[in-house]
């Protein structure tokens, strides 16, 4: 069952394919169906496909990556918070508590960045300050535990960094710049062109259309695998396994309710 983003995905694309068709029944009620169909436009078709088919490979290789970050993000937070809770329970002196909690919080802090509702900066300065936690536990237990959690911490904050990339990096500008003027200047031309009988001249301007604008646009959502922030976003990796993550530390860390948003 597709998903209400997804619906409204759809509706766009539709909505622009609509025009398109009205303006086609428009071009052939006053004779404006002008350019002749032959082979070289049937090839600058063929050619915007294959750039589009360029530019959809090149999203898809990061989107697969991103598939893996949340539970990456996860994996990292939960490591560190078992290895907190053994010493707890290996020593039975140490209060581990505040440290849980910060881990908690920074799980919070890492939820409210992903609907941009906190900067990167907010987001690793609690990475950063894992480190005082983890010095103060160090003297209160084995060396071993201490650099297992700094091991974690830092696959974290390169899983961090690298979903920062990913989200404000765009794929090749100037191949979306491409691909969008030679998508307008087709959709014109079917509008514009001259097929006999008419409804398949009608027909096929509404297929290439929409597949054309489809594979736009998808592209467009593709590039930005973390777009929850964004209200038509219908192509984001799931935060399922995150948010069972934050469930799971704020019981750990004993907390009722979740984390206030981080300023």
């Amino acid at each position: 069952m597709p998903s209400k983003s997804q619906w409204w995905f759809l509706a766009r694309v539709s909505a622009v394919v609509a025009v398109i068709a009205a303006a086609k029944l428009l071009a052939h009620a006053v004779s404006g169906e002008v350019i002749s169909l032959n082979a070289l436009f049937s090839g600058i078709i063929a050619a915007n496909v294959f750039l589009m088919g360029f530019l959809l490979s090149g999203v898809l290789s990061d989107y697969k990556e991103s598939e893996r970050l949340p539970g990456e993000l996860s994996a990292c937070l939960e490591n560190m918070a078992q290895e907190i809770r053994g010493i707890g329970l290996g020593k039975g002196e140490p209060d581990v508590r505040p440290c849980l909690g910060s881990i908690a919080g920074l799980a919070h802090a890492l939820h409210d960045y992903f609907y941009k509702r906190a900067e990167i900066e907010s987001v690793l300065g609690h990475v950063d300050r894992l480190t005082d936690e983890f010095a103060i536990l160090e003297p209160q237990t084995q060396a071993t535990f201490i650099a297992r959690v700094k091991q974690e911490q830092s696959n974290l904050r390169r899983s961090i960094v690298r979903i920062d990339t990913i989200r404000e990096t765009s794929f090749i500008s100037s191949g979306y710049l491409l691909a969008d003027l030679i998508t307008f200047l087709l959709c014109g031309g079917l509008v514009l062109v001259n097929m006999d009988p008419f409804y398949e001249s009608l027909s096929f301007a509404i297929v290439i259309s929409f597949l054309l604008i489809f594979l736009l646009q998808l592209i467009r959502d593709l590039d930005n695998p973390f777009g929850y922030y964004e209200r038509y976003s219908g192509a984001d990796v799931t935060l399922k396994p995150f948010e069972d993550t934050i469930a799971r530390l704020d019981k750990w860390a004993a907390l009722d309710e979740a984390l206030p948003p981080v300023e």
